[in-house]
């Protein structure tokens, strides 16, 4: 086993570990929640090594870096997710290798989004990005919708041709009433998620927590998590 592949393994056992512990003290079952790490800066040689040690889906939030690396990577059975902000001119190449969009904020989005699922002639899964930060229906400081947004979005992706809209996605909040206060962020998160069910059954996935917070997104009942450094390492140029 290489340095890197055998760093790659600790750290994963480290991640699964916070994450047992963390199902055990919610009383979850650890196959409710889905490790997804977030390869971004990484090169392609990661993400063949995270492969040969079990992960199936990773994440990448710039397309300018994600779609030469998922290219090089097209002979793995991968999920590539997109969590980054979405410009509506990269949604073409971001479509070429990515199953689930977890950043969809805005109506432009959902529209070009649809146009290029229909075009491809698959079907893209979606999440609303939700902002706790944003006022109402506004945008959020990293991008996203007001909780008061999320009803008329969610109801554009549902009605989309060639859309699925799976859920809600969040980032713990900089700014705002949140800010530092992760567990009662993603707690809010369920409420908005249960209320979106009510509407749309099958929208059941939540995507909450990174490294740092993973085990308040699991305690509030986060489906998906997103671990980039605790299983990379600290990002060059991040300190």
């Amino acid at each position: 086993m290489t340095d890197r592949k055998g760093q790659l393994a600790a750290n994963l056992a480290k991640v699964e570990e916070r994450l047992a512990a963390a199902c055990a003290a919610s009383g979850r079952d650890r196959a409710d929640v889905t490790l997804v790490v977030v390869t971004k800066t990484y090169p392609a040689s990661d993400v063949r090594l995270l492969w040969e040690l079990g992960v199936r889906q990773v994440a990448e939030n710039r397309d300018q870096d994600a779609a030469p690396k998922a290219a090089a990577c097209a002979d793995l059975p991968l999920t590539w997710h997109f969590v980054g902000q979405l410009q509506t001119n990269k949604v073409r190449s971001v479509l070429g290798y990515a199953s689930e969009v977890q950043s969809v904020d805005r109506a432009r989005l959902v529209t070009a989004l649809s146009g290029e699922a229909v075009r491809a002639g698959r079907e893209v899964g979606c999440l609303v990005q939700v902002a706790l930060d944003a006022r109402e229906s506004a945008r959020g400081e990293r991008g996203g919708v007001g909780p008061d947004g999320i009803g008329e979005l969610a109801a554009l992706i549902a009605g989309a041709e060639g859309l699925r809209l799976d859920g809600l996605m969040t980032v713990a909040p900089l700014t705002g009433p949140y800010a530092g206060r992760q567990r009662e962020a993603f707690g809010r998160l369920m409420d908005l998620s249960t209320a979106l069910r009510a509407e749309h059954p099958a929208a059941n996935m939540v995507s909450a927590g990174m490294s740092g917070d993973l085990e308040e997104a699991v305690a509030a009942g986060a489906t998906h998590v997103r671990v980039g450094s605790a299983v990379l390492g600290v990002r060059p140029g991040l300190g």
